[in-house]
């Protein structure tokens, strides 16, 4: 049956929905700077091309730079949604004072945000963004001319306008003046010394009882009716010029907004460019500053093989053997194997929701999965007691792929290496419905066929450019091959006495490239009769081996154990129990499938031994077995995770104490370095003075007259001189 668009956007709108995938954009939406930031955070676009993806994570890492260099971050001061305003303008409507300040602060913002970026360096991605902003200067500027901070139309606007609002000025003064004196002359009349205005005109409060003593108009009165307002006959003439200047005067703003109105509109597509600039720029920083506080890391993403043939396999076949497609990929038939050594990597991988409510909400400790999986699983079962963390698991796989997708970084330790998967389809919680008299089993079944449906779908163009349609030599020449794109048709053909161990053939059967889905199944096979429940699930899961990149499955069903040991495909895992506390620890084990801990927990819990015993007897001997083999594994994992702790920690004290041997031999050596020096500067010190002192002597020997005793003292000088200069040679004896 043909999938159809209903169904391919029901069923991923259900993964969201099940991976609480708007949840997190309602996190997301909290480091936005604008509001056009907050509405695109909160409905985050989900690429449909890696290429897509490519950029988006480009831009996120890029403003990461910024968002941690100091005083590099971005700026979105004054930006704000201007859409509305836009497109009213354009369809020749009125926009009002504020609304023309606020296209004004656009403007500006965008400019001091191209600045910014304009200025950063290693920020090509950013910088091509930037370059897009148009702001219009001279129409900020005269925004700016004609609008003041009130957002009304300054006098300084027109000519025309500064002259009526001059003439209104006087105008007032005249009515003012007027009034004042009504005021002070019939000052027991009046409710209060004010003057005010009703209908635009200007008006005195009255006591109603002394209303004929102020002859004139009402125009109004209060809720009790004690005061009247009155328009006095001797200002009628007055008012009614005044509301003339006020129609010039709006008339004349009207033109004026329309005017700078017209100018918005005229250049409507370069600011409705720059608003989705800017808005990408904002999502960039957002996801940037969410990675930041979630201590996040940017992914990569890597291309997992299709086939993997060991290469002593293919070096041993003979030519009766192997028979090429073609002579010209036969003799490179090494080099048409894809590289399987990249494996999903996703250590200390954690929920970034539980995160947040960890620090907010004041939620439980977050304890971190590591998921590293071997390029040639295509299905991991992971088994093991209930609430032990078993769907947190699909859960934070599923959002930390859905994240990479956006161009989001992922709360792991670096690397984050996964693939790019073009469908992420989830089956997670219980799909009853009263409604629909759908049971737990068949609500599973509903939705398990709406993905099978999109991974059908998604398999039928391979297929048929996978088919066995002949190739000329001139074609296939013409065709051009990446990692991902290797088809097994292009790979030497077996003939059937060829014999290869499956487990040497982790990729079984394959006929047409992977489809690049992930799925994710939580209690597969759940809610029917165990036995035809977990034939079925070992069903679907050999079927989701062949037609999903990657598959992840919970489980209670110990059958699905064994698939590990009967298809090099399939991995298991387990949640981990801690038998003295009788809780589960939330840390995923793997190759380790888990273990039945029901019975245990019974019977130290006091249930009765004799129950426990009859109980352990219908499960049979070989389950017991199976279970002291897991707890003895289990057992050996955390003998060896101590023992690398351990490791670790002496590793640690060796590199600490190294490096402080080091720096002590560093400074002796600089010790040494500066005795020797200051030595040199002493001896060179010694030297001047002693030649200086023997100039002195020979000086006076041959000023005088030379007797012996005069050439004795000489000698006994320069001997005090050797002794004082040079202490380790003797004085010669006399």
């Amino acid at each position: 049956m043909p999938i159809t668009n209903t169904t391919s956007t029901l069923i991923q709108a259900e993964t969201l929905e099940l991976l609480e995938w708007p949840r997190l954009c309602q996190h997301l939406a909290t480091f936005a700077a604008t509001k056009l930031g907050v509405a695109a955070a909160l409905d985050l676009e989900i690429p449909a091309t890696i290429a897509q993806t490519t950029e988006l994570l480009a831009q996120t890492q890029e403003a990461y730079q910024l968002e941690n260099r100091p005083g590099g971050a971005l700026s979105f001061e004054g930006i704000q949604n201007i859409g509305t305003f836009l497109q009213r303008a354009e369809l020749q409507g009125l926009l009002s004072g504020e609304e023309l300040l606020a296209i004004a602060t656009t403007l500006a913002g965008a400019r001091q945000l191209r600045r910014i970026i304009d200025s950063a360096p290693d920020v090509p991605t950013l910088k091509e963004l930037a370059s897009q902003l148009r702001t219009y200067p001279e129409i900020e500027q005269e925004i700016h001319r004609c609008i003041d901070d009130r957002a009304q139309v300054a006098d300084r606007a027109t000519p025309k306008l500064a002259g009526i609002r001059v003439q209104m000025r006087q105008l007032r003064d005249r009515i003012y003046q007027i009034l004042q004196g009504i005021l002070q002359r019939q000052s027991n009349a009046v409710q209060e010394q004010v003057i005010t205005q009703r209908s635009s005109r200007f008006v005195i409060p009255v006591k109603a009882p002394q209303k004929d003593a102020i002859p004139g108009i009402v125009h109004d009165s209060s809720a009790s009716g004690a005061t009247l307002y009155i328009e006095p006959h001797n200002t009628v003439n007055l008012n009614n010029q005044m509301r003339q200047l006020l129609r010039q005067e709006q008339a004349e703003e009207e033109a004026v907004r329309r005017a700078l109105t017209e100018q918005v509109a005229a250049v409507k597509p370069d600011l409705d460019r720059l608003l989705v600039v800017v808005t990408t720029l904002d999502v960039a920083a957002t996801k940037a500053r969410y990675g930041f506080w979630l201590q996040a890391n940017p992914p990569k993403f890597i291309e997992l093989g299709e086939l993997e043939l060991p290469a002593q396999n293919i070096e041993n076949l003979d030519e009766e053997t192997v028979e090429p497609v073609d002579q010209k990929t036969s003799k490179n038939s090494q080099s048409l194997i894809p590289n399987l050594r990249s494996q999903i990597t996703l250590r200390q991988l954690r929920h970034p929701l539980l995160v947040w409510q960890q620090q907010y909400e004041q939620g439980f400790t977050v304890v971190p999965v590591d998921l590293t999986i071997a390029p040639q699983i295509r299905v991991v079962a992971i088994t093991g007691p209930n609430t032990g963390g078993k769907t947190v698991t699909l859960k934070t796989l599923g959002l930390a792929a859905l994240m990479a997708k956006a161009g989001m970084f992922v709360a792991a330790r670096e690397p984050v290496e996964l693939p790019w998967f073009d469908n992420i389809l989830a089956d997670i919680g219980d799909e009853q419905s009263l409604q629909q008299s759908l049971s737990t089993f068949s609500g599973h079944i509903r939705r398990i066929s709406r993905i099978l449906e999109v991974l059908s779908n998604k398999s039928q163009p391979e297929k048929a450019e996978n088919s066995n349609i002949p190739i000329t030599s001139s074609q296939q020449d013409d065709l051009e091959f990446t990692e991902t794109d290797i088809a097994v048709s292009n790979l030497p053909i077996l003939k059937p006495k060829l014999q290869i161990p499956q487990s040497q053939i982790p990729i079984a059967n394959s006929q047409i490239p992977i489809p690049k889905s992930l799925v994710l199944l939580d209690e597969v096979g759940a809610g029917t009769d165990p036995s035809e429940g977990s034939a079925l699930a070992i069903a679907l899961l050999q079927y989701l081996a062949q037609h999903s990149l990657l598959t992840i499955a919970t489980t209670h069903f110990g059958e699905l154990k064994a698939l590990k040991y009967q298809d090099a495909r399939f991995e298991n895992a387990s949640v981990e129990f801690d038998d003295n506390s009788m809780q589960p620890t939330y840390r995923l084990l793997w190759g380790i499938p888990g273990r039945s801990n029901a019975l245990t927990i019974a019977k130290r819990l006091g249930l009765v031994a004799e129950i426990v015993d009859e109980a352990q007897t219908h499960v049979g001997g070989a389950s017991a077995d199976v279970n002291q083999v897991i707890a003895g594994l289990e057992a050996q994992r955390r003998r060896q995770e101590t023992k690398a702790r351990e490791a670790t920690q002496l590793l640690h004290q060796t590199e600490k104490l190294h490096k402080e041997v080091s720096q002590k031999a560093a400074a002796l050596q600089e010790r040494e370095r500066d005795l020797k020096v200051a030595q040199e500067v002493a001896v060179n010190e010694a030297i001047g003075t002693a030649k200086s002192e023997i100039a002195q002597i020979v000086r006076r020997l041959q000023s005088g007259d030379q007797t012996a005793q005069n050439a004795q003292q000489a000698t006994d000088t320069l001997n005090q001189i050797s002794e004082k200069h040079l202490p380790s040679r003797k004085a010669p004896a006399k």
